[in-house]
């Protein structure tokens, strides 16, 4: 039994831009990732970026980073996404770097959501290390708090 295997390339032919609607190439924000957003921005997250992976990674769909500016803000945002998704039903696969709190991994299988301290955040930087990824516009008031 002989498998055909397709090479693929890592930079798109498209720019990175995209809209939400769910076809391959385009954001199609699930609810949980807005919820995210949402739960990240009531605890004052900085800099909110989604990178859509679905063209050139296989482990996930997803990544949802954002920042906070200490410690103590970097564990709240990862509790308040954690503590919220967990309310609608989606549990943490995962959760690493809780204690150091430099940066925060919390897997969701079809999304990761990243949380860094300012300084770990410029040093990883992921936006950089995955620039063949589709950055998603934020659809507005997505990573607002809610009133």
């Amino acid at each position: 039994m002989s498998q055909e295997l397709k090479e693929k390339s890592l930079i798109p032919d498209a720019p990175a831009t995209s809209v939400a609607s769910g076809a391959p190439g385009d954001a199609g924000l699930d609810g949980r990732i807005l919820l995210a957003l949402h739960a990240a921005a009531e605890k004052k997250a900085l800099d909110p970026v989604v990178l859509d992976l679905r063209a050139i990674a296989s482990f996930t769909d997803f990544f949802v980073i954002t920042s906070g500016a200490n410690r103590r803000q970097v564990q709240a945002i990862s509790d308040g996404v954690v503590e919220q998704l967990k309310k609608n039903g989606t549990r943490a696969a995962r959760v690493e770097g809780y204690q150091t709190a430099e940066w925060i991994l919390v897997d969701y299988g079809d999304f990761i959501l990243h949380v860094f301290d300012e300084k770990a955040r410029r040093f990883y930087d992921l936006e950089r290390l995955w620039r063949e990824a589709v950055r998603v516009e934020v659809p507005d008031g997505a990573a607002e708090a809610r009133p």
